[in-house]
């Protein structure tokens, strides 16, 4: 009789009422595996149901007066088969996914006099397509270098392109931001989120903490987030917090901090990817030329005093462009993918540039250009050689990179 009352109690959590839908639900790696996040009205967490049996998701953050909603999570079990919130399907993480989409610096950009059309998904705030584009990709993974909120002010009175907008560290903005834009995106796969400079402690802070940070509590500002490693089958991405560092001038406590951040590369037992927000080399365009600007010197400080273990390559963002530096054996190279919707660096350099310059005391083959579009990068058979392609706007693929054992070639298509 006792296991009939459980089992009636087990089908009624199952087949009971349907819980509310939740506001959004995603799937993102962690250093400890994939945890499930939701959004959900009040206080209750939605139901999650794992390979047909009821998982609990514990409340992360309640409701408070800029996000009038509640944060739930749940670690999802390795080797899951199916995962549903509330019964909206999960993406499952793949241990050797084979197909990554990257992408960045992706916001809608509201900030004092500098006004980005956020209502303009064509020509004015173009994110929701690249991430329409991106998802149809199928990816078994995507990552995300950081840079989702810049509606920090208030849309000016009589501005069309983004009348109604919502602004500031709050829920709306967010939805607005990332979670309504990106819906299908977060649908086809997990996601590795960095933070960016955007996310520090005077911007959004409080919404990455609260939604996107990779620890299971939520830290208030001042606060860091933690470097941790994720294993995708023969490399390690090491995803690193640079919201803070300056990029110009030499601040020793600075250096020491991102040098301590840096130090779980060392202990990493395969070969390993930085995914970080900050580029440790800055490239900037000017004219037809690629030029090293000296910028991020406490970055390069903390890699002179601490190296950088076992890194072959570093992905980034910061920088609202794409391009590529590979220096040849003893440095990794560099692969930047700031291109997600926000302001570029320069709309009028859609030209692709291809030159060898000198960068940071060595010489690096350099490929860029300004365009909106995200980056496909595929596994080819089980080993650790890559192909890359950029994709624009139309689709159109611009530019085909090879990466084999951190050497890094790009070439326009």
């Amino acid at each position: 009789m006792r296991i009939i009352a459980a089992a009636f109690v087990s089908w009624l959590c199952l087949t009971g009422p349907a819980a509310a839908a939740p506001l959004a639900a995603w799937v993102e790696m962690t250093g400890s595996g994939a945890q499930v996040r939701a959004v959900a009205e009040g206080q209750a967490c939605p139901v999650l149901e794992v390979d047909g049996k009821a998982a609990p998701m514990t409340l992360r953050a309640a409701p408070n007066e800029a996000f009038a909603n509640s944060v739930c999570e749940a670690a999802l079990p390795s080797g899951a088969k199916h995962a549903m919130v509330a019964g909206q399907a999960l993406p499952l993480p793949r241990p050797l996914p084979r197909r990554i989409v990257i992408l960045g610096d992706s916001g809608c950009r509201l900030k004092g006099k500098t006004i980005q059309n956020c209502n303009d998904p064509v020509a004015g705030w173009p994110f929701a397509r690249v991430a329409n584009l991106a998802a149809a990709q199928k990816p078994d993974l995507v990552i995300h270098v950081g840079d989702y909120y810049y509606r920090e002010t208030p849309c000016p009175t009589g501005a069309a392109g983004c009348a109604g907008s919502p602004y500031g560290d709050r829920w709306p903005s967010w939805k607005a931001e990332l979670f309504d834009p990106a819906a299908g995106l977060l649908a086809a796969a997990p996601w590795v989120f960095a933070r960016g400079n955007h996310e520090d402690c005077n911007r959004g802070g409080a919404g990455w903490f609260r939604l996107l940070d990779a620890d299971s509590q939520v830290r208030s500002c001042p606060a860091h987030s933690d470097t941790f490693l994720v294993d995708i089958g023969g490399v390690s991405l090491g995803v690193l917090d640079s919201a803070d560092p300056d990029d110009t001038k030499p601040i020793a406590a600075e250096a020491e901090a991102f040098a301590h951040d840096l130090k779980p590369l060392a202990a990493a037992k395969q070969p390993v990817w930085l995914v970080t927000h900050r580029p440790l080399w800055e490239i900037f365009r000017i004219g037809a030329a690629l030029v090293d600007t000296g910028g991020n010197v406490n970055e390069r400080q903390a890699v002179k005093a601490q190296g950088l273990g076992k890194t072959e390559t570093i992905i980034a963002g910061h920088l609202h462009t794409f391009y590529s530096l590979d220096f040849g054996a003893g440095r990794p190279s560099e692969l930047v993918v700031g291109t997600g919707g926000d302001v570029l660096d320069s709309d009028k350099a859609q030209a692709v540039v291809q030159v060898t310059i000198p960068v940071d005391g060595s010489q690096a083959q350099a490929f860029g250009m300004d365009r909106f579009g995200y980056f496909v990068l595929d596994r080819q058979g089980r080993g650790d050689d890559w192909i890359g392609v950029f994709h624009d706007l139309t689709d159109k693929p611009i530019a085909r990179c090879a990466l084999h054992a951190g050497r890094l070639t790009c070439e326009s298509v």
